[in-house]
């Protein structure tokens, strides 16, 4: 591939105005912080609780299943606390588990990402997006399918359009867009305290009579989880954090108790005042709500959606360019993806391919039924990089731990992973079986064009010559790394 020394006609110093060129430390404690509100508040809390009310049927049951997804979740990013202070690299999972198991493993953690988690997440979440803000344009009916998805279209390519002209202007994004949907869900929190408060509630009589079924309860605390998606999306970026040995737990410590109190909160208030009927029959729960309490202002709830799920498009399109840059510049991607802008420092063809990856999707007739297929391979990265922090402590004791959680902390979490990974084997086999085929089906990529690099020279020459003149018109160049990973 090329480097940035074969750029022509361009000198790379002369590009960058004499700086290093590197990814800079923009991201604040702040916009740490807005970073994991703004990707974990995305549709699940609009839409979850649903889910989570059909498998217990209790609504006692149902609020202590939210508080432990957040307590559940906590642990997991307190594991992540100690892995990003003593790795930190960017690229979360796929650096954890290159250094701890090697590159094979995080290659294929790499794999699936781009072939199933990583786009079919961004664009799940601007398709739910896109049809909240179009009923706007049709409030009578329902919007047409073509025009949703060219909405969502709309919101992936503005937002990469952003992300590539300035790091700043997409934390300021995320920024404005976490604290609206924090006002969002503060409006129904209020409302609904003050419809319990009034005395005409009586939903929670008897709020401990349910199914207490484990396998119901392992279901509800799927719906619970989903909607906690992204806890650990901080650790894709700390080579951008300020700070991070300080900034990364902080920002842990701040969000995410913020975001399991405003999920409990936002529960007890629809449950003062939607029936259980009406939670289990309801495809959108806040739209529900929205209906009964805010009377001819309901179309409320439906800005309050599409303001969440924007930003929450935003914060995946940021951390998922930076996990294809690393993986990268490890040599398991195109050289080419790990270049950045040598004037603004961003990652300018990770982010592109990002967005394109998520377009494609678009044209999938149902891509809601792929989320059924990286649920358990998810979970398993996940298991797989604290599992690693724990093997990391044993052959690698002298590595330097700014934060060393207590080991219960990841046993306790492991053993809830192994649990989350296995319970859904006997209840959707045929989902188990398609998801490892996909992730195993990178095991001969691996080998045939990382490993052994068997890609014939005529074809690499090709490439070499598009690489140089894609480096030309998008101004970009190889940057410099700090430190590379090792196994």
């Amino acid at each position: 591939m090329v480097s940035k020394t074969d750029l022509k006609p361009f000198d790379v110093a002369d590009m960058a105005g004499g700086d290093s060129v590197k990814l800079k430390r923009k991201i604040t404690l702040m916009n740490g912080v807005a970073l994991i509100i703004g990707t974990i508040i995305g549709s699940g809390i609009f839409l979850s609780p649903t889910g989570v009310y059909k498998s217990t049927e209790s609504v006692g049951l149902s609020l202590i299943i939210w508080a432990l997804s957040g307590a559940f979740s906590t642990l997991g990013a307190l594991c992540y606390a100690e892995l990003g202070t003593s790795i930190t690299r960017s690229g979360g999972d796929y650096a954890y588990i290159y250094v701890a198991f090697g590159p094979l493993a995080a290659f294929l953690m790499l794999w699936v990402s781009i072939l199933i988690i990583r786009p079919t997440t961004q664009t799940i979440v601007a398709l739910t997006f896109a049809e909240y803000a179009a009923k706007f344009f049709f409030p009578d009916c329902a919007p047409p399918a073509n025009a949703i998805r060219l909405l969502a279209a709309v919101c992936l390519c503005l937002l990469t359009a952003v992300n590539c002209l300035s790091v700043r202007w997409a934390m300021r994004i995320q920024d404005l867009f976490t604290v609206a949907k924090l006002l969002a869900l503060a409006v129904i929190i209020v409302a609904g305290l003050y419809h319990m408060v009034t005395g005409t509630s009586h939903n929670y009589d008897n709020a401990f009579e349910g199914n207490f079924d484990l396998g119901t309860i392992a279901l509800g605390f799927y719906s619970g989880l989903f909607a906690f998606g992204g806890w650990n999306f901080l650790n894709f970026v700390t080579e951008e954090l300020q700070d991070p040995y300080r900034n990364l737990p902080r920002a842990i410590w701040i969000a995410l108790p913020m975001v399991t109190g405003v999920y409990v909160l936002a529960n007890v208030a629809y449950f003062a005042v939607l029936q259980g009927d009406e939670m289990k029959a309801s495809k959108a729960v806040a739209v529900t709500f929205g209906a009964k309490m805010f009377g001819s202002f309901n179309w409320l709830v439906p800005i309050f959606v599409a303001l969440s799920t924007f930003g929450g498009v935003n914060g995946i399109l940021f951390t998922s360019s930076r996990l294809f840059l690393t993986g990268s510049q490890e040599g398991h991607l195109p050289e080419f993806f790990s270049y950045i802008h040598a004037k603004k420092m961003t990652p300018i063809p990770s982010l592109i391919f990002t967005c394109l990856t998520s377009l494609a999707l678009l044209f999938v007739e149902n891509v809601f039924t792929l989320i059924n297929y990286y649920g358990q391979i998810l979970w398993l990265s996940v298991a797989a990089s604290v599992g690693g922090m724990l093997y990391l402590r044993h052959t690698q004791p002298d590595m330097p731990r700014p934060i060393r959680v207590n080991t219960i902390i990841p046993i306790v979490f492991l053993a809830a992973c192994v649990f989350l990974i296995v319970f859904p084997i006997s209840k959707q086999p045929m989902y188990t079986l398609i998801g490892s085929i996909i992730t195993l089906s990178g095991v001969p990529v691996y080998y045939l064009f990382v490993k052994w690099d068997v890609l014939p020279e005529n074809m690499k020459k090709k490439l070499a010559t598009t690489t140089k003149v894609l480096q030309s018109i998008m101004y970009v160049v190889s940057p410099e790394t700090e430190q590379t990973l090792h196994f």
